[in-house]
């Protein structure tokens, strides 16, 4: 955290220029080599561990600092989310198969809900009863608000579609979307479709029971540095499409995208920045030429996936892909209630680091006894 805090590190865009990819590379590769140096371990290989972003930063580490790390496990990395390598909808249509999956009702409740949000809050009171509905702490200013306050919820449900309880994001039951429709669809006939969504997106927001109410404008996960890299480099095209999405029908609008960007940050987008620095078109071409040791983990049901490498591309860039997982999550600490695919998972990504390692050290020690 540059300048001694968060508050001055988040202060403006100019303290803000330095939240960028190549400086977080930068300045892994300074504290990488400065750890080595000063624990006497100039020989010692390092391999990248990433979920996410942090997935994407491993992949474009191990090609851009292959003198510093011998290879990348990267988890749900979403390296071709960039352009038009892969569809503006992919990410939504992922979000509602994981709930149509669950149910079709269910599906079909929150793909009615934004419009009847819309129309009862064109009502003379509809704002206040709105408000009231979803136990808001502030008065309801717009519907947009809210409908973004939704969105987030479904979209993080996708993401940590765990089979078990976690509190990676919020406190989460197991299989928390199956949660989530089955309080949408057992309530009792005759219960409106606002009363529903409200049941289920309190199992987001509120599986404690513990809040009292909710505040649309609150960053519990600390996107406030996302958003600043998204409206910057960042710059990840997303649509929602008419038959596969439960979300309302969108297609991507850059001039809108880059408007907002203005008004919130006072900087402009550069839409094809990342593919310049780190690549993505004809990317199977790149890794199979540039890069090695480079492990792609992801789980279907994280939305994230439609974004990342799903494909061997070579002997040692390899695709791990599992039916049931959602995000990172063999990088999440082992539980007695993993699934057998999942300790699976780890037992093979471990067997492929141990290749590099003893690969690493032969080539070394063979180039010493030279």
């Amino acid at each position: 955290m540059p300048y001694g805090s968060r508050d001055k590190a988040y202060a403006n865009a100019a303290s803000l220029s330095y939240l960028t990819a190549e400086q977080a590379l930068a300045d892994f590769a300074v504290l990488v080599t400065s750890l080595k140096r000063n624990l006497s371990a100039e020989g010692c290989p390092v391999v990248l561990f990433g979920g996410s972003y942090g997935g994407m930063l491993a992949t474009w580490m191990r090609l851009k600092y292959p003198h510093i790390a011998i290879g990348a496990l990267a988890s749900s990395a979403p390296i071709l989310q960039f352009e038009d390598i892969v569809p503006p909808e992919t990410f939504y249509d992922i979000v509602s198969s994981s709930f149509k999956r669950e149910s079709i009702s269910c599906f079909d409740t929150i793909k009615k809900s934004w419009d009847v949000i819309i129309s009862e809050g064109q009502k003379n009171d509809g704002l206040r009863q709105l408000t009231k509905a979803f136990r808001l702490c502030r008065d309801l200013k717009k519907t947009e608000d809210l409908s973004e306050w939704l969105d987030s919820a479904y979209s993080f449900l996708a993401m940590v579609n765990y089979p078990y309880p976690s509190d990676f994001l919020m406190p989460l039951p197991g299989h928390p979307i199956k949660e989530v429709c089955r309080k949408m669809d057992s309530c009792p006939e005759g219960t409106s479709v606002l009363e529903r969504i409200f049941e289920g997106v309190s199992v987001y927001y509120n599986y404690t029971g513990k809040v009292e109410c909710f505040q649309l404008d609150d960053d519990p996960h600390g996107m406030d540095g996302w958003n600043w890299q998204a409206c910057t480099e960042m710059v990840m095209p997303m649509a929602s499409s008419r038959e596969s999405s439960m979300f309302p029908t969108y297609d991507y609008n850059y001039s809108s995208f880059q408007e907002g960007c203005w008004k919130d940050f006072s900087v402009k987008p550069r839409p094809t920045w990342i593919t310049t620095e780190f690549g993505g078109h004809d990317f199977e071409t790149t890794l199979k030429v540039f890069g090695s040791n480079i492990i792609f983990s992801n789980g279907l049901l994280d939305p994230w996936s439609g974004g990342s490498v799903l494909q061997n591309i070579s002997e040692t860039v390899v695709a791990l892909v599992t039916e049931e997982g959602a995000h990172h999550i063999d990088l999440r600490s082992s539980t007695a209630e993993d699934p057998d695919w999942l300790v699976e998972q780890r037992a093979f990504e471990v067997k492929l680091i141990k290749g590099w390692i003893e690969d690493y050290h032969q080539k070394r020690n063979s180039v010493f006894s030279i």
